[in-house]
Protein backbone atom coordinates (compact mmCIF):
# COMPACT_ATOMS: atom_id res chain seq x y z
CA UNK A 1 0.00 0.00 0.00
CA UNK A 2 2.90 2.60 0.74
CA UNK A 3 4.09 2.97 -3.00
CA UNK A 4 0.25 3.13 -4.19
CA UNK A 5 0.05 6.94 -3.31
CA UNK A 6 3.30 8.07 -4.98
CA UNK A 7 2.13 6.08 -7.79
CA UNK A 8 -1.32 7.69 -7.76
CA UNK A 9 0.50 11.32 -6.90
CA UNK A 10 2.80 10.43 -10.21
CA UNK A 11 -0.02 9.82 -12.45
CA UNK A 12 -2.11 12.90 -11.03
CA UNK A 13 0.90 14.95 -11.57
CA UNK A 14 1.21 13.46 -15.58
CA UNK A 15 -2.63 14.62 -15.60
CA UNK A 16 -1.93 17.85 -14.81
CA UNK A 17 0.96 18.37 -16.67
CA UNK A 18 -0.85 16.94 -19.97
CA UNK A 19 -4.00 18.96 -19.14
CA UNK A 20 -1.92 22.50 -18.84
CA UNK A 21 -0.26 21.73 -22.48
CA UNK A 22 -3.51 20.74 -23.74
CA UNK A 23 -4.94 24.32 -22.95
CA UNK A 24 -1.55 25.90 -24.40
CA UNK A 25 -2.46 23.50 -27.61
CA UNK A 26 -6.12 24.96 -27.69
CA UNK A 27 -4.61 28.42 -27.31
CA UNK A 28 -2.00 28.53 -29.92
CA UNK A 29 -4.15 26.36 -32.66
CA UNK A 30 -7.30 29.39 -32.29
CA UNK A 31 -4.59 32.18 -32.49
CA UNK A 32 -3.36 31.28 -35.27
CA UNK A 33 -5.65 31.42 -37.54
CA UNK A 34 -5.75 35.26 -36.99
CA UNK A 35 -2.54 36.47 -38.51
CA UNK A 36 -4.39 33.86 -41.84
CA UNK A 37 -7.08 36.17 -42.06
CA UNK A 38 -5.64 38.85 -43.94
CA UNK A 39 -4.22 36.51 -46.20
CA UNK A 40 -7.38 34.56 -46.85
CA UNK A 41 -9.43 38.09 -47.61
CA UNK A 42 -6.46 39.32 -49.98
CA UNK A 43 -6.55 36.13 -51.97
CA UNK A 44 -9.86 34.99 -52.39
CA UNK A 45 -11.04 38.63 -52.96
CA UNK A 46 -13.51 39.44 -50.11
CA UNK A 47 -14.58 42.39 -49.00
CA UNK A 48 -15.25 43.50 -45.47
CA UNK A 49 -18.70 42.27 -45.36
CA UNK A 50 -17.99 39.39 -46.98
CA UNK A 51 -15.60 38.52 -44.47
CA UNK A 52 -17.30 38.90 -41.89
CA UNK A 53 -20.41 36.83 -42.44
CA UNK A 54 -17.89 33.36 -43.48
CA UNK A 55 -16.50 34.41 -39.81
CA UNK A 56 -19.96 33.67 -38.81
CA UNK A 57 -19.11 29.74 -39.59
CA UNK A 58 -16.30 29.90 -37.33
CA UNK A 59 -17.92 30.77 -33.91
CA UNK A 60 -20.90 28.85 -34.83
CA UNK A 61 -19.45 25.54 -35.55
CA UNK A 62 -18.00 25.59 -31.69
CA UNK A 63 -21.83 26.38 -30.40
CA UNK A 64 -23.24 24.04 -32.87
CA UNK A 65 -20.69 20.99 -31.52
CA UNK A 66 -20.86 21.65 -27.58
CA UNK A 67 -24.03 19.94 -27.34
CA UNK A 68 -23.31 16.71 -28.88
CA UNK A 69 -19.14 17.06 -27.73
CA UNK A 70 -20.64 17.07 -24.01
CA UNK A 71 -22.57 13.67 -24.27
CA UNK A 72 -19.71 12.34 -26.12
CA UNK A 73 -16.97 13.08 -23.91
CA UNK A 74 -19.39 11.85 -20.98
CA UNK A 75 -20.25 8.55 -23.00
CA UNK A 76 -16.51 8.06 -23.91
CA UNK A 77 -14.17 9.73 -21.80
CA UNK A 78 -12.16 13.24 -21.66
CA UNK A 79 -9.05 11.42 -23.29
CA UNK A 80 -10.71 10.22 -26.53
CA UNK A 81 -12.54 13.55 -27.51
CA UNK A 82 -9.48 15.24 -26.76
CA UNK A 83 -7.14 12.98 -28.87
CA UNK A 84 -9.62 12.70 -31.55
CA UNK A 85 -10.68 16.32 -31.85
CA UNK A 86 -7.63 17.09 -31.30
CA UNK A 87 -5.51 15.75 -34.19
CA UNK A 88 -8.70 16.51 -36.08
CA UNK A 89 -7.85 20.54 -35.29
CA UNK A 90 -4.67 19.72 -36.42
CA UNK A 91 -6.17 18.71 -40.05
CA UNK A 92 -8.00 22.28 -40.39
CA UNK A 93 -5.29 24.78 -39.65
CA UNK A 94 -3.40 24.03 -43.17
CA UNK A 95 -6.54 23.67 -45.19
CA UNK A 96 -7.21 27.08 -43.84
CA UNK A 97 -4.23 28.37 -46.17
CA UNK A 98 -5.12 26.74 -49.31
CA UNK A 99 -9.22 26.91 -49.73
CA UNK A 100 -9.99 28.50 -53.24
CA UNK A 101 -12.70 29.98 -52.82
CA UNK A 102 -15.13 31.55 -49.65
CA UNK A 103 -17.95 28.59 -49.43
CA UNK A 104 -14.58 26.33 -49.00
CA UNK A 105 -12.99 28.74 -46.38
CA UNK A 106 -16.56 28.45 -44.30
CA UNK A 107 -16.63 24.92 -44.38
CA UNK A 108 -13.39 24.76 -43.23
CA UNK A 109 -13.99 27.77 -40.89
CA UNK A 110 -17.40 25.61 -39.89
CA UNK A 111 -15.24 22.38 -39.40
CA UNK A 112 -12.08 24.38 -37.50
CA UNK A 113 -14.45 25.80 -34.71
CA UNK A 114 -16.10 22.76 -34.21
CA UNK A 115 -12.51 20.88 -33.73
CA UNK A 116 -12.03 23.83 -31.32
CA UNK A 117 -15.32 23.50 -29.45
CA UNK A 118 -14.62 20.17 -29.27
CA UNK A 119 -10.99 19.98 -27.29
CA UNK A 120 -12.66 23.42 -25.55
CA UNK A 121 -15.49 21.36 -23.60
CA UNK A 122 -13.40 18.06 -23.37
CA UNK A 123 -9.96 19.95 -21.86
CA UNK A 124 -12.40 21.95 -19.57
CA UNK A 125 -14.40 18.44 -18.02
CA UNK A 126 -10.65 17.01 -17.56
CA UNK A 127 -9.34 19.97 -15.82
CA UNK A 128 -12.30 19.93 -13.37
CA UNK A 129 -11.80 16.05 -12.75
CA UNK A 130 -8.03 16.57 -12.58
CA UNK A 131 -8.68 19.83 -9.76
CA UNK A 132 -11.59 17.53 -8.06
CA UNK A 133 -8.85 14.49 -7.91
CA UNK A 134 -5.77 17.15 -6.45
CA UNK A 135 -8.38 18.62 -4.15
CA UNK A 136 -6.43 22.08 -5.07
CA UNK A 137 -7.39 25.14 -7.02
CA UNK A 138 -6.04 24.70 -10.53
CA UNK A 139 -9.02 26.31 -13.59
CA UNK A 140 -7.18 29.45 -13.58
CA UNK A 141 -3.83 27.79 -14.52
CA UNK A 142 -4.83 26.10 -17.05
CA UNK A 143 -6.71 28.62 -18.33
CA UNK A 144 -3.74 30.73 -18.16
CA UNK A 145 -1.77 28.69 -20.18
CA UNK A 146 -5.07 28.99 -22.73
CA UNK A 147 -3.98 32.46 -22.59
CA UNK A 148 -0.46 32.17 -23.17
CA UNK A 149 -0.62 29.57 -26.16
CA UNK A 150 -3.54 32.44 -28.10
CA UNK A 151 -0.38 35.14 -27.12
CA UNK A 152 2.10 32.34 -28.49
CA UNK A 153 0.18 31.19 -31.74
CA UNK A 154 -0.42 34.18 -33.24
CA UNK A 155 3.41 35.32 -32.51
CA UNK A 156 4.80 31.92 -34.01
CA UNK A 157 2.47 32.22 -36.87
CA UNK A 158 3.88 35.98 -37.67
CA UNK A 159 7.47 35.26 -36.89
CA UNK A 160 7.36 32.18 -39.39
CA UNK A 161 5.89 34.34 -42.05
CA UNK A 162 8.17 37.36 -41.18
CA UNK A 163 11.22 34.41 -42.07
CA UNK A 164 9.54 33.63 -45.75
CA UNK A 165 8.17 30.32 -45.06
CA UNK A 166 4.88 30.06 -47.24
CA UNK A 167 1.34 30.69 -45.50
CA UNK A 168 0.58 26.67 -46.40
CA UNK A 169 4.36 25.69 -44.82
CA UNK A 170 3.75 28.24 -41.99
CA UNK A 171 0.14 26.60 -40.81
CA UNK A 172 1.56 23.27 -41.95
CA UNK A 173 4.65 23.82 -39.20
CA UNK A 174 2.10 24.82 -36.56
CA UNK A 175 -0.34 21.73 -37.19
CA UNK A 176 2.51 19.52 -36.88
CA UNK A 177 3.82 21.08 -33.15
CA UNK A 178 0.20 21.05 -31.89
CA UNK A 179 0.15 17.15 -33.25
CA UNK A 180 3.22 15.97 -31.58
CA UNK A 181 1.76 17.68 -27.95
CA UNK A 182 -1.35 15.76 -28.51
CA UNK A 183 -0.01 12.55 -29.26
CA UNK A 184 3.08 12.92 -26.88
CA UNK A 185 0.37 13.93 -23.44
CA UNK A 186 -2.32 11.26 -24.66
CA UNK A 187 -1.53 8.79 -22.34
CA UNK A 188 -1.04 11.17 -19.48
CA UNK A 189 -4.84 12.29 -19.85
CA UNK A 190 -7.37 10.47 -17.67
CA UNK A 191 -9.42 8.39 -19.53
CA UNK A 192 -12.67 9.71 -17.90
CA UNK A 193 -14.33 10.35 -14.16
CA UNK A 194 -14.59 7.88 -11.48
CA UNK A 195 -18.63 8.56 -10.92
CA UNK A 196 -19.59 8.52 -14.91
CA UNK A 197 -21.91 5.45 -14.51
CA UNK A 198 -24.22 7.84 -12.13
CA UNK A 199 -25.09 10.14 -14.70
CA UNK A 200 -27.58 9.90 -17.42
CA UNK A 201 -25.95 10.42 -21.07
CA UNK A 202 -29.08 12.56 -22.56
CA UNK A 203 -28.18 16.20 -23.46
CA UNK A 204 -30.66 18.75 -21.53
CA UNK A 205 -31.16 22.13 -22.42
CA UNK A 206 -29.45 24.57 -19.19
CA UNK A 207 -32.15 24.83 -16.70
CA UNK A 208 -31.34 25.76 -13.18
CA UNK A 209 -27.97 26.83 -11.82
CA UNK A 210 -26.75 25.35 -15.00
CA UNK A 211 -29.08 28.27 -16.80
CA UNK A 212 -27.81 30.38 -14.40
CA UNK A 213 -23.99 29.71 -14.63
CA UNK A 214 -24.55 30.27 -18.16
CA UNK A 215 -25.97 33.74 -18.42
CA UNK A 216 -23.12 34.94 -16.23
CA UNK A 217 -20.47 33.61 -18.40
CA UNK A 218 -22.68 35.36 -20.88
CA UNK A 219 -21.49 38.36 -19.66
CA UNK A 220 -17.78 37.07 -19.22
CA UNK A 221 -17.49 36.20 -22.36
CA UNK A 222 -19.38 39.73 -23.49
CA UNK A 223 -16.74 41.50 -21.47
CA UNK A 224 -13.89 39.73 -22.86
CA UNK A 225 -15.03 39.81 -26.73
CA UNK A 226 -15.84 44.12 -26.33
CA UNK A 227 -12.28 44.15 -25.61
CA UNK A 228 -10.99 42.12 -28.79
CA UNK A 229 -13.78 44.29 -31.02
CA UNK A 230 -14.04 48.00 -29.43
CA UNK A 231 -11.22 49.14 -27.31
CA UNK A 232 -9.29 49.90 -30.23
CA UNK A 233 -12.05 51.70 -31.69
CA UNK A 234 -12.42 53.88 -28.16
CA UNK A 235 -9.00 54.50 -27.69
CA UNK A 236 -9.12 55.80 -31.50
CA UNK A 237 -11.98 57.69 -31.84
CA UNK A 238 -12.20 58.93 -27.88
CA UNK A 239 -9.16 59.44 -26.20
CA UNK A 240 -7.03 60.63 -29.78
CA UNK A 241 -4.75 57.24 -30.45
CA UNK A 242 -3.49 56.55 -34.01
CA UNK A 243 -5.35 53.89 -35.87
CA UNK A 244 -1.93 52.10 -35.70
CA UNK A 245 -1.42 52.77 -31.42
CA UNK A 246 -5.01 52.05 -30.67
CA UNK A 247 -4.47 48.30 -30.32
CA UNK A 248 -2.27 48.71 -27.28
CA UNK A 249 -4.93 48.76 -25.44
CA UNK A 250 -6.26 45.10 -26.41
CA UNK A 251 -2.58 44.42 -25.27
CA UNK A 252 -2.70 45.77 -21.95
CA UNK A 253 -5.79 43.51 -21.53
CA UNK A 254 -4.70 40.60 -22.69
CA UNK A 255 -1.38 40.54 -20.84
CA UNK A 256 -2.90 41.96 -17.48
CA UNK A 257 -5.67 38.75 -17.97
CA UNK A 258 -3.09 36.13 -18.29
CA UNK A 259 -1.15 37.33 -15.54
CA UNK A 260 -4.11 36.81 -13.69
CA UNK A 261 -4.85 33.24 -14.76
CA UNK A 262 -1.34 32.71 -13.92
CA UNK A 263 -1.78 33.95 -10.73
CA UNK A 264 -5.28 33.24 -10.31
CA UNK A 265 -5.01 29.54 -8.27
CA UNK A 266 -3.45 31.09 -5.82
CA UNK A 267 -5.82 33.79 -5.46
CA UNK A 268 -9.06 31.26 -5.60
CA UNK A 269 -6.93 29.32 -2.79
CA UNK A 270 -6.68 32.10 -0.52
CA UNK A 271 -9.67 34.10 -1.26
CA UNK A 272 -12.49 31.66 -1.93
CA UNK A 273 -14.17 31.17 -5.10
CA UNK A 274 -17.27 33.37 -4.18
CA UNK A 275 -15.05 36.46 -3.08
CA UNK A 276 -12.60 35.89 -6.21
CA UNK A 277 -15.91 35.96 -8.58
CA UNK A 278 -17.25 39.44 -6.48
CA UNK A 279 -13.54 41.03 -6.63
CA UNK A 280 -12.89 39.60 -9.82
CA UNK A 281 -16.27 41.24 -11.17
CA UNK A 282 -16.31 44.68 -9.20
CA UNK A 283 -12.55 45.11 -10.58
CA UNK A 284 -13.63 44.43 -14.08
CA UNK A 285 -16.31 46.72 -13.79
CA UNK A 286 -14.25 49.67 -12.45
CA UNK A 287 -12.44 49.09 -15.12
CA UNK A 288 -15.06 49.44 -17.89
CA UNK A 289 -16.30 52.49 -15.65
CA UNK A 290 -12.60 54.43 -15.83
CA UNK A 291 -12.00 53.15 -20.10
CA UNK A 292 -15.11 54.46 -20.47
CA UNK A 293 -15.69 57.42 -19.06
CA UNK A 294 -12.45 59.33 -17.62
CA UNK A 295 -10.83 61.40 -20.86
CA UNK A 296 -7.27 60.71 -20.22
CA UNK A 297 -5.24 58.15 -22.48
CA UNK A 298 -3.27 56.92 -19.31
CA UNK A 299 -6.63 56.02 -17.45
CA UNK A 300 -8.42 54.06 -20.38
CA UNK A 301 -5.37 52.26 -20.31
CA UNK A 302 -5.05 51.55 -16.69
CA UNK A 303 -8.69 50.79 -17.35
CA UNK A 304 -7.90 47.77 -19.63
CA UNK A 305 -5.80 46.44 -17.32
CA UNK A 306 -8.24 46.05 -14.42
CA UNK A 307 -10.62 44.62 -16.60
CA UNK A 308 -8.10 41.95 -17.94
CA UNK A 309 -7.07 41.35 -13.80
CA UNK A 310 -10.71 41.39 -12.66
CA UNK A 311 -11.98 39.21 -15.66
CA UNK A 312 -9.15 36.85 -15.35
CA UNK A 313 -10.87 34.38 -13.18
CA UNK A 314 -14.40 34.38 -13.54
CA UNK A 315 -14.64 32.10 -15.74
CA UNK A 316 -12.37 29.37 -15.02
CA UNK A 317 -14.06 29.46 -11.29
CA UNK A 318 -17.18 29.10 -13.03
CA UNK A 319 -16.48 26.60 -15.16
CA UNK A 320 -15.33 24.46 -11.80
CA UNK A 321 -18.58 25.21 -10.49
CA UNK A 322 -20.33 23.87 -13.67
CA UNK A 323 -18.60 20.40 -12.98
CA UNK A 324 -19.21 20.13 -9.36
CA UNK A 325 -22.93 20.58 -9.61
CA UNK A 326 -24.99 17.80 -8.52
CA UNK A 327 -27.41 16.21 -9.92
CA UNK A 328 -25.67 16.76 -13.52
CA UNK A 329 -23.25 14.81 -15.85
CA UNK A 330 -19.95 17.53 -15.25
CA UNK A 331 -19.03 16.97 -19.08
CA UNK A 332 -23.04 17.88 -19.84
CA UNK A 333 -22.86 21.13 -17.37
CA UNK A 334 -19.55 22.19 -18.80
CA UNK A 335 -20.44 22.19 -22.96
CA UNK A 336 -24.13 23.69 -22.09
CA UNK A 337 -22.39 27.17 -19.82
CA UNK A 338 -19.55 26.60 -22.42
CA UNK A 339 -22.25 27.19 -25.36
CA UNK A 340 -23.96 30.25 -23.42
CA UNK A 341 -20.64 31.99 -23.41
CA UNK A 342 -19.72 31.66 -26.83
CA UNK A 343 -22.88 33.39 -27.30
CA UNK A 344 -21.93 36.32 -25.48
CA UNK A 345 -18.63 36.01 -26.77
CA UNK A 346 -20.04 35.87 -30.53
CA UNK A 347 -23.05 38.58 -30.37
CA UNK A 348 -21.78 40.95 -27.52
CA UNK A 349 -19.69 42.87 -29.32
CA UNK A 350 -22.57 43.31 -31.81
CA UNK A 351 -24.85 44.10 -28.93
CA UNK A 352 -22.49 47.08 -27.83
CA UNK A 353 -22.45 47.89 -31.62
CA UNK A 354 -26.18 48.29 -31.15
CA UNK A 355 -26.09 50.19 -27.98
CA UNK A 356 -22.95 52.38 -29.53
CA UNK A 357 -25.31 53.50 -32.45
CA UNK A 358 -28.08 54.42 -30.00
CA UNK A 359 -26.12 56.63 -27.70
CA UNK A 360 -21.80 56.39 -27.64
CA UNK A 361 -19.56 53.72 -27.28
CA UNK A 362 -18.44 54.88 -23.85
CA UNK A 363 -22.32 54.73 -22.64
CA UNK A 364 -22.21 51.01 -24.24
CA UNK A 365 -19.07 50.23 -22.58
CA UNK A 366 -20.66 51.84 -19.12
CA UNK A 367 -23.62 48.85 -19.26
CA UNK A 368 -21.24 46.29 -19.33
CA UNK A 369 -19.78 47.37 -16.13
CA UNK A 370 -23.08 47.37 -15.09
CA UNK A 371 -23.48 43.34 -15.89
CA UNK A 372 -20.49 42.81 -14.51
CA UNK A 373 -21.64 44.47 -10.86
CA UNK A 374 -24.82 41.69 -11.44
CA UNK A 375 -22.07 38.96 -11.81
CA UNK A 376 -20.44 40.00 -8.56
CA UNK A 377 -23.96 40.10 -6.83
CA UNK A 378 -24.46 36.47 -7.90
CA UNK A 379 -21.09 35.23 -7.06
CA UNK A 380 -22.77 32.94 -4.17
CA UNK A 381 -24.12 30.39 -7.03
CA UNK A 382 -19.90 29.18 -7.25
CA UNK A 383 -19.57 28.52 -3.98
CA UNK A 384 -17.98 24.89 -3.26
Amino acid sequence: MSGSIPAGRAQLGAATRATRLIFLTSGIGMASWAPMVPYAKARLGLDDADLGLVLLAFGGGSMVSMPLVGWLTHRYGNRKVISVAGLMLCVAIPLLAIVPNAPALAAVLLYFGAMLGAVDVAMNAHAVEVERRDGRALMSGFHGLFSIGGLAGAAIMSTLLALGLTLWASALAIALLLALIVLSQRSSLLPGVDDAAEWSTVFRLPRGLVLLLGVLCFVSFLAEGSMLDWSAVLLRDFRGFSAASAGIGYACFSVAMAAGRLAGDRVVERLGPVSAVRIGASTAAIGFLLAAMAPWPAASLSGFVLIGLGASNIVPVMFSAAGRLPGNPPAISIAAVTMLGYAGLLSGPALIGFMAHASNLPVALAVVAGLLLLVAGSARIVRR
